[in-house]
C-alpha cells in the first residue's frame, strides 16, 4: 500500500509549477487532453500567483508523497464575496482511501471561517469523483458548455456554485429538507464553534 501523504498548507518556491504539471500530465493519461488544457491550468495559476496567492482570505493544500506533489487543491479569493474552489487533483496512487473528500471538508470550513458568502468552480464532467464530493456539499450546477477543447472533439465544461450564507437568489427550499441541508450543515458548524468560545 502507498504510505500515508503528507498534507503541507503553505506555499513553497516551485509548488505553483508543480500543480501545473500534476494537472497536465495525469489529465494527458486519463482523458487524452493535451497541452492547451495545462495551458488552461497554468493561466489560473499565474492569474493568482501575480496577486499574491496565498493572501490571509486564501487556503492551499498540498499532497507530498513519494513521488513529490501528488495532490492538490486550493481556496482562492475573487472579490465580492465569493471564493473559488481550485486545482482539485490526486494521483490515482492515492485515491479511494476519502483522502479527496476530507480535503474538500478542510476547505469548506476554511471558507465558512474566512467569512465567504458564496463558492464556485469549474470542471468538466469527466471529472465524476470529484463531482460527487462537490454536490454532498451542496455545489449545483448553474452552466454547462460541451464544446471541442484541449484536443478532444468535445468536453463539456461546468460550473457550479454553492451559497454559504442565505439562500442563493430566487431558490426555494425543498419541502423535504435536501436543498436546505448544506445551509443547515454550516450554521450548525458556526453555533457549535460560537458555543465553544463561550464555554
Amino acid at each position: 500500500m502507498t504510505p500515508e501523504p503528507l498534507i503541507r498548507r503553505d506555499l513553497w518556491p516551485g509548488d505553483l509549477g508543480a500543480i501545473v504539471k500534476l494537472h497536465g500530465s495525469l489529465y494527458s493519461r486519463e482523458f487524452g487532453l493535451d497541452s492547451t488544457f495545462e495551458g488552461h491550468v497554468a493561466a489560473s495559476v499565474s492569474r493568482a500567483a501575480i496577486r499574491g496567492f496565498p493572501t490571509n482570505r486564501e487556503r492551499v493544500w498540498l499532497v507530498e508523497g513519494v513521488a513529490g506533489i501528488q495532490g492538490s487543491l486550493a481556496l482562492t479569493d475573487e472579490g465580492d464575496g465569493e471564493g473559488t474552489v481550485r486545482w482539485f487533483v490526486l494521483d490515482p496512487s492515492l485515491r479511494g482511501r476519502g483522502l479527496g473528500r476530507r480535503l474538500v471538508g478542510e476547505l469548506m470550513r476554511a471558507a465558512d471561517e474566512i467569512g465567504y458568502e458564496r463558492l464556485s468552480l469549474e470542471t468538466f464532467s469527466e471529472l465524476t469523483v470529484a463531482a460527487r464530493i462537490y454536490r454532498s456539499y451542496g455545489f449545483e450546477i448553474v452552466w454547462a458548455d460541451p464544446a471541442p477543447r484541449w484536443g478532444r472533439d468535445e468536453i463539456t465544461y461546468q460550473r457550479y456554485e454553492l451559497a454559504l450564507r442565505g439562500e442563493p437568489e430566487g431558490r426555494e427550499p425543498s419541502g423535504d429538507g435536501q436543498q436546505a441541508e448544506p445551509f443547515q450543515r454550516f450554521a450548525q458548524l458556526r453555533s457549535s464553534r460560537s458555543a465553544g468560545s463561550r464555554a
